[in-house]
């Protein structure tokens, strides 16, 4: 029988013999992309920021895999900012099963021994400055394979990025959604108009009836094309984080900004918190998973945020026109 432990081991043997090449599996090709695009991004931000990230590693030895969270805490541009990647083998819960095979329409079969491995990168940017946006990006390779050969029965690619002003500039707005179509036009012309659709109706707090923030793209599920040009995507957009949101970041950090702004700044993080906590399939799955390292998984919180009773804000203001832009989506740029 193939258990999580007997991949896990096959893959760390394949390690073991050097770098790994185009020809091994897809599962380790991109272990190694997310460890890289970190380590890029790690050093990008703190070029802006001045402070250096904490670096903790941490194993799952009786599970399998590994993982590297990178945090700032109080830096001097940044509040809160991490950059997570993880390499896990493990088991599908029961009601992760039953929700990929009944929710998801997953080809898996009714057991509840399936293993699985999943690798991903996963940051969040909560700058101080209202006026500097806050960023979240994910990536992630996923396979499941047949418990009794170690075959993957289904694999897929997910992620995207998204931008959460505080402050709505609508040339930011242009300039980050600019980058990612760029990135999915050399895989899929259709790509962009699918992705960013999908990403404002994914992050959307129902329970408010408004998006988190003014989107960017989202996929799940993805396996349309070829493992090897979806890769391609997948690295295309991960490698547009840096030149789609420091640009915004550095304009954005030397504005002034009054005590007011820092509560608006404080009333839209507790949304931000809300989305994450109720809403998002990421955070539910990963404290399912076994030996889930929660540290990592609330990472993507801000270190502050703020709820008032019966928040209200003047239509008219600054506020009121943020507000406006999450009840009603916009296309940013032509879909085409």
């Amino acid at each position: 029988m193939a258990s999580k432990l007997a991949i896990f081991e096959q893959d760390r043997l394949l390690r073991a013999k050097g770098p790994i090449q185009d020809d091994a599996p897809m599962r380790l090709r991109m272990e190694v992309y997310v460890k890289d695009l970190q380590n890029r991004i790690v050093a990008g931000i703190e070029k802006v920021d001045g402070k250096s990230f904490e670096r903790t590693t941490w194993e799952r030895p009786d599970h399998g895999g590994e993982g590297i969270t990178c945090v700032i805490q109080d830096g001097n541009v940044m509040e809160k900012a991490g950059v997570a990647v993880s390499v896990v083998y493990s088991q599908l819960s029961k009601e992760a099963a039953h929700q990929m095979r009944h929710d998801r329409g997953k080809a898996l079969p009714d057991r509840d021994d399936l293993p699985f491995f999943v690798t991903g990168i996963s940051q969040v940017m909560h700058a101080k400055n209202p006026n500097a946006p806050t960023v979240h990006l994910n990536y992630r390779y996923f396979e499941v394979f047949d418990p009794d050969t170690g075959v993957p029965l289904i694999w897929w690619f997910g992620g995207g990025a998204d931008l959460t002003p505080t402050y709505l500039f609508e040339e930011d707005c242009i300039h980050f959604h600019s980058h990612y179509k760029q990135a999915c036009d050399q895989t899929d012309p259709d790509f962009y108009s699918q992705f960013k659709i999908n990403c404002d109706k994914y992050f959307y707090n129902a329970h408010r009836g408004e998006t988190r923030g003014i989107g960017g793209v989202f996929f799940d599920d993805l396996d349309c094309k070829s493992p090897e040009e979806l890769f391609s995507l997948v690295r295309s957009l991960g490698d547009q984080f840096l030149p789609s949101y420091v640009p915004i970041l550095e304009k954005r950090n030397v504005m002034p900004f009054t005590d007011e702004m820092v509560e608006w700044q404080q009333i839209r993080r507790g949304r931000y918190v809300e989305f994450n906590l109720i809403w998002d399939r990421g955070t539910r799955f990963g404290l399912q998973t076994p030996c889930a390292r929660v540290e990592s998984i609330m990472m993507t919180l801000p270190l502050t945020a703020r709820w008032e009773y019966m928040y209200h804000v003047e239509s008219n203001s600054k506020e009121g026109e943020l507000e406006a832009a999450l009840k009603n989506p916009r296309d940013w740029i032509p879909l085409h």
